[in-house]
């Protein structure tokens, strides 16, 4: 009996199971769910906006590093000056005409406020008297390297000048110890920019104010006339010393 009833427990363990059994509900995992708040849909035009400022403060950004490369990089005039202008000798003649026989010892400084070297093919300083040209300075080629001043001492012989109309005048500001010259000094020459020659042609008229009692410049007011020109040339050459011709009149 008993041996049954163990025969029969092994039999229903053996069966398979069913559809019952499998449907019988199974542990689920843990779920959880987050609400957000609803926002409201972005604004185009405050986005649109905002992108026009950015782009208007990106290109004003642009054209101020443009006008800051223009200023420091575009060509200047340079300076022409006579710094010194000296009366070492002055002789009249009456006969056969009044006439006028002077030494004047000048001084021209040439600044090149530019980023590049500037080389001179001449150098002309023309010295007049009450709109009469009385003589000039010429020079040969000279260089004036970048942001740099250069002095050219020159002098100048006048012989036989006539001064007819003039003289009275010029005994006058002899007396009164400060006598008025005019100058016109030119330089023709080139800027090495970068890859370029910038051929420059610079005029400056200038009325200076000597003290003939001290042999000084006690003012000068000058009047600047500029021109440039660009062309491309293979390469620069190299300037040689300077050297002064005097011309008389």
């Amino acid at each position: 009996m008993t041996a049954k009833k163990h025969s029969a427990a092994a039999s229903l363990q053996q069966q398979p199971l069913l559809a019952d059994d499998l449907l019988s509900p199974q542990p689920q995992s843990t779920q959880y769910v987050v609400v957000l708040p609803q926002y409201p849909p972005p604004n185009r035009p405050r986005l649109l906006r905002n992108a026009c400022r950015r782009c208007i403060f990106c290109l004003s950004i642009f054209l101020l590093f443009v006008v800051a490369a223009a200023y420091l990089f575009w060509p200047s005039d340079p300076g022409l000056s006579v710094v010194r202008l000296r009366l070492d000798r002055l002789k009249f003649h009456t006969s056969p005409a009044i006439s006028l026989d002077a030494t004047l010892d000048l001084t021209v400084k040439i600044q090149n406020p530019d980023l590049y070297s500037l080389d001179y093919d001449s150098l002309v300083v023309a010295i007049g008297y009450r709109g009469k040209q009385l003589g000039c300075v010429t020079s040969d080629r000279g260089s004036v390297k970048a942001r740099e001043t250069t002095y050219v001492n020159a002098t100048l012989q006048l012989d036989g000048v006539e001064i007819l109309t003039d003289v009275v005048f010029l005994l006058e500001d002899l007396a009164r110890g400060a006598v008025v010259f005019d100058t016109t000094s030119d330089i023709s020459g080139r800027l090495g920019v970068f890859f370029f020659d910038l051929p420059l042609e610079a005029k400056i008229q200038c009325e200076v104010l000597v003290n003939t009692r001290n042999q000084t410049v006690t003012r000068q007011s000058c009047y600047p006339e500029v021109s440039f020109s660009m062309e491309i040339l293979p390469g620069f050459s190299t300037a040689p010393s300077i050297m002064i011709a005097a011309v008389g009149f």
